[in-house]
């Protein structure tokens, strides 16, 4: 038996021992061409990531940091709507609120999709410049139609738009640029497979030129401060080296893997679990169509007890799972397959987990 409890929470997720491998390589200095190497390094492996050809910043600061950094940068002038369906998107809004912009909410049920028409409706009344949306929804395991969210976006070129794809990134495809987006921020902690501390970011040319506009933006999110840092492969402020040696490795094993093939595996794993959840008689809180392909949000329409499961899965099996999350915490669990996962590990997350409802039914 393995000699840790492996996570197979949405989030931080297990991290494989040639990543820590990898992360223990000797420290550089921050102002180092060392550290310009490393970072050169990276940029490519990202951009693919991210689709797009703009620099890729790197902030020590969970994605959170970033979220509320862009507000900062870019909101002030007309309100700002938060795109709202789940946990992470309705902080959002409180986030916004807190940094003293004026807001409003386009709020769906959680476990529902943020659709193209309900935002178009919202947009057109006029009356915002900036957007946020998260992609996957990690608290409901709703992925939103972002492709399609982008043809509305093109009606409205005055609207900036920000999107958290934390709990999709690279296990999706994302197009920054043929999508039109002005803002992607990811973290270290999901589908990447490092350990967490790590924010990483896009920003169009557009959006640098409005932020330049703001006041009151600070100085550890300014946009302008990463890109002018970036010009010379560095960041503004002392960076988590050992995590990007870490984010190197990782980069270099996608790399190897192939994009699609890694879209592709995700998504195989993914339809490993939904097999799962329908042949135990369990139900799935995102709708059809809607599904994230990183994570599974299972509905507990079986009325198990989730933290006896849990603590089952933990002291037999060395397996973590998470519960549910806020205000669905116990009528939902939640089963990820992201990062470094395959057949073999996801197999044997299905049979620990029969084995332990056995357990309960008996």
């Amino acid at each position: 038996m393995r000699d840790h409890v492996k996570l197979f929470i949405p989030g931080p997720i297990d991290v494989s021992p040639d990543t820590y491998q990898a992360m223990a390589a000797p420290m550089i200095g921050h102002r180092s061409g060392d550290f310009q190497e490393l970072s050169e390094e990276i940029q490519p492996g990202l951009q693919a990531l991210f689709g797009t050809s703009r620099p890729i910043f790197l902030s020590t600061s969970s994605a959170w940091g970033v979220m509320e950094g862009a507000l900062r940068n870019l909101a002030g002038g007309k309100k700002v709507l938060n795109c709202c369906s789940g946990a992470f998107s309705d902080k959002w809004h409180d986030v916004t609120l807190r940094c003293g912009f004026e807001a409003d909410k386009l709020q769906k049920d959680w476990g529902q999709p943020l659709l193209p028409q309900d935002i178009h409706a919202k947009l057109e009344t006029g009356d915002y410049d900036l957007l946020t949306l998260v992609h996957n929804e990690t608290s409901t395991g709703v992925l939103n139609p972002v492709q399609e969210i982008s043809q509305v976006m093109r009606e409205f070129p005055d609207v900036h738009w920000i999107v958290d794809t934390v709990s999709s990134f690279s296990t999706v495809p994302v197009r920054m640029d043929e999508w039109g987006i002005d803002v992607i921020l990811t973290g270290s902690q999901k589908a990447l497979a490092l350990p967490p501390g790590l924010a990483l970011f896009a920003v169009s040319e557009r959006s640098l030129d409005r932020s330049a506009t703001v006041d009151g933006r600070g100085y550890y999110f300014d946009f302008h401060e990463f890109e002018k840092n970036a010009r010379s492969s560095m960041t503004p402020s002392t960076p988590c080296i050992s995590l990007l040696y870490g984010l190197r490795h990782q980069l270099a094993k996608i790399a190897q893997e192939g994009l699609p093939n890694r879209f592709d595996r995700h998504a195989r794993l993914n339809a490993k679990v939904h097999t799962w959840v329908k042949e135990r008689g369990f139900e799935f809180f995102a709708p059809e169509g809607y599904r994230s392909k990183s994570l599974t949000c299972v509905a507990n329409n079986k009325g198990i007890d989730v933290p006896s499961l849990q603590k089952r899965m933990k002291n037999q099996h060395k397996i973590q799972l998470d519960g549910g999350y806020g205000k669905i915490k116990g009528t939902t669990f939640r089963l990820s397959n992201m990062g470094d996962e395959t057949e073999a590990s996801i197999q044997e997350l299905l049979t620990s987990l029969n084995s332990c409802l056995h357990q309960s039914a008996g």
